[in-house]
């Protein structure tokens, strides 16, 4: 009873000023924590979405909003002019980090060279044997291992934002459209593509390719795949440098003058010993404008070709070149004197290290097999194709490999090939095969110089012809088969038709260069003025901000890739510099490379979630736009695009996004890990752009 009393008491006794002012300020700090929990802070502090920034003249080095002093000491970073890549390449450089930057360990393993390389999403920090100190602050940060990143998205479910038009180029026949209905209805709100709080660990690719590593080209031990072949395993190894890499020499010395270290391997040391316009004095390897591969030099190949056939008009009416099994690209570097792109393509054999002779000498090339599989291009774009010394057994297997080259070659488009004297029975058989496929024999040379039998051939540019024909063999393909699907699609021993309706892609040829960069023939009409806008917007960006903006020296650029191409309006804008740029359609991207190819420009399709066809260190600058938006949906992991970006740029390059400040904040973390430097960020409207430099890493 006396406690029931005292409690009674107790609970009458009104509340004193301290006990008031004690419990206002425990109900304070439960609201600021629950704000502070539930809270989802935006990157930027804006309420309009904006779509482009070609109204910027020259981007002010302002970053994107960020909070307290890591906001002031980027931008005080970002006021001072980007520093100049040191002369000795060993020195170790990193990326800039926020004011409270620790120290970062790089752990080195006997036996393999293998670096542990760890960065935190916000400071980078390191403690001996590799071992990360747990962090004590509120905003404690998730270590997340890339080797075992989880899916953000159910790409199965989910639809890409990027298939509002047109249709996959993956897609077999007619499917595209309905699974494109199919998709659309199944829109579900995605996560983030990276984990703003996660932080990555790298290690170094092993294996005996080392730093010559292509990922669906080369297999464990040394042998090289037959076909693209990619690893199950997503890739997010980094590759290593070679010893004494040194950045090419500027344009247009760089085409005859090489730093031998930078690609030096076995086949190259042996066709040094053998090729007479292969070089080598001290470190560097010289390649004289007057001797190639062909007998006599490119130049006098080049000028029979014109002698037999005047009609070719280089640099007028040829634009676009596919080179089969490039050796050293002499025939890509003469034409380009005349105004024509060679791509040339390294097969998967000896040819394949030419290829990087070829991308370090700054003249166009992929890596790339004509066997079993559809070359990685759309129907009827090439101008002409060319196959020097050409070993290819046309006519086996029904002249299926012939039958594939018959489709990207545009109608009326030119067929040249060269054998050496002597080779009756490639000769017989192309006869006979040239027949079947009613390719008309323009010229046939012996040409004593070179040593060679040049033969150059014309297909046809109507379907008339094909009634004359004696045997029905090859067939016709499906009239309704898609002769753009070409990603993993078996080649087939079928004949294409040409196309006959005034609509249809290649029934004219395009304008002469360089009117028909900004021509548009009338398949193309309905687009015409999407076209033209799409031509004014980066036109203006590349004057205003590219060019002068960003602090890059265009004097050492010349490799250039678009990673996400839609109409080649990123690379008519750079037609007047001296670069070249390879435009890449994403396969699951509208299939716009055939307007590319029409305004005499290169491209290629490809899926970013594998590797790409190519040597590392390719490219002195990487252009993403809106890539990586677009790719919630596809990539397992999405951090192997970036990885794949480190792999394929050259030390010293160059790379310029554009996307999403949801994305870009976190991937400036994921480049300042693998110690590239930020060279500049900007934000406005939930769009953002960033400028890094990719540096020597240890």
């Amino acid at each position: 009873m006396a406690s029931a009393r005292l409690g009674r008491s107790i609970k009458r006794a009104p509340l004193g000023f301290g006990t008031k002012v004690s419990l206002v300020f425990f109900l304070g700090l439960a609201f600021v924590v629950t704000w502070w929990t539930f809270s989802s802070p935006s990157a930027s502090a804006v309420s309009s979405q904006r779509s482009s920034f070609d109204d910027i003249e020259a981007l002010p080095a302002t970053p994107a909003p960020r909070k307290g002093k890591e906001h002031s000491r980027k931008k005080a970073h970002q006021k001072k002019p980007p520093d100049s890549l040191p002369k000795n390449e060993n020195l170790k450089r990193t990326a800039v980090g926020s004011k409270n930057d620790k120290k970062e360990k790089e752990k080195k393993k006997g036996g393999g060279g293998e670096i542990e390389q760890v960065a935190a999403a916000k400071n980078e920090t390191s403690k001996p044997e590799g071992q990360q100190e747990e962090e004590e602050s509120e905003e404690k940060e998730e270590k997340v291992d890339v080797e075992g990143l989880e899916e953000v998205t159910d790409s199965e479910t989910a639809t890409d934002e990027d298939m509002e038009e047109g249709v996959d180029v993956n897609a077999e026949d007619d499917a595209g459209e309905d699974n494109l209905k199919n998709r659309s209805k199944k829109k579900k709100k995605l996560g983030p593509l990276f984990d703003p709080k996660a932080r990555y660990t790298w290690k170094l690719c092993s294996g005996k390719t080392g730093h010559n590593y292509i990922p669906c080209v080369d297999m464990e031990g040394g042998h090289r795949h037959h076909e693209r072949s990619c690893p199950r395993t997503p890739i997010t190894c980094l590759v290593s440098l070679p010893k004494d890499y040194k950045p090419p020499e500027a344009w247009p010395e760089r085409e005859s003058k090489i730093w031998f270290k930078n690609l030096a391997h076995p086949k190259l040391s042996e066709a040094i010993k053998t090729q007479s316009w292969l070089n080598l004095s001290g470190d560097y390897l010289f390649i004289p404008s007057e001797e190639s591969e062909f007998k006599g030099g490119a130049q006098h190949y080049v000028s029979s070709i014109e002698e037999m056939v005047p009609d070719i008009e280089w640099g007028k009416n040829i634009r676009v070149v596919l080179d089969i099994g490039c050796t050293g690209a002499g025939l890509g570097a003469v034409l380009l004197k005349k105004d024509v792109v060679t791509l040339s393509l390294g097969l998967m054999s000896d040819q394949t290290d030419m290829a990087q002779l070829a991308l370090e000498r700054g003249i166009p090339a992929v890596v790339g097999n004509l066997r079993s599989k559809r070359l990685r291009f759309p129907s009827s774009v090439f101008d002409a194709i060319h196959c020097g010394e050409c070993g290819i057994p046309w006519h086996s297997n029904g002249g299926r490999l012939l039958l594939e080259i018959n489709r990207v070659l545009r109608p009326g488009g030119y067929f040249i090939t060269s054998t050496k004297h002597g080779d009756i029975d490639a000769e017989e058989g192309m006869t006979a095969l040239m027949s079947s496929v009613c390719w008309n024999i323009l010229a046939h040379k012996a040409d004593e110089v070179s040593e060679t039998n040049i033969r150059i051939y014309q297909r046809p540019t109507s379907n008339d012809v094909y009634d004359i024909r004696a045997t029905k063999e090859p067939p016709f393909c499906r009239e309704n088969e898609n002769q753009d699907v070409a990603w993993y699609t078996p080649v087939k021993a079928c004949l294409h038709k040409v196309a006959a309706a005034i609509e249809q892609r290649g029934t004219d040829w395009p304008e002469e260069w360089p009117k028909r960069l900004e021509t548009f023939p009338e398949w193309l009409a309905d687009s015409e003025d999407k076209l033209t806008k799409d031509h004014e917007h980066w036109k203006a960006i590349i004057d205003k901000s590219y060019l002068a903006g960003l602090g890059i020296d265009w004097s050492n650029i010349r490799n250039v890739m678009d990673m996400k191409a839609i109409y080649g309006g990123f690379a008519a804008a750079l037609a007047s510099q001296k670069v070249w740029v390879m435009n890449v359609v994403p396969v699951h991207a509208p299939n716009t490379l055939p307007i590319i190819f029409e305004r005499g420009l290169l491209g290629i399709y490809h899926d970013w979630c594998e590797p790409f066809s190519t040597y590392p260190r390719s490219y002195d600058l990487l252009h993403a736009d809106h890539l990586f938006s677009r790719l919630k949906n596809r990539c397992k992991q999405p951090i192997v695009i970036v990885v794949e970006m480190d792999r394929i740029l050259r030390p010293g390059g160059w790379v310029i996004i554009r996307d999403k400040l949801e994305i870009m904040n976190p991937l400036e973390t994921i480049l300042r890990s693998l110690h590239w430097d930020i060279r500049m960020t900007y934000g406005k409207d939930k769009e953002g752009l960033l400028c890094a430099q990719k540096t020597w890493r240890p």
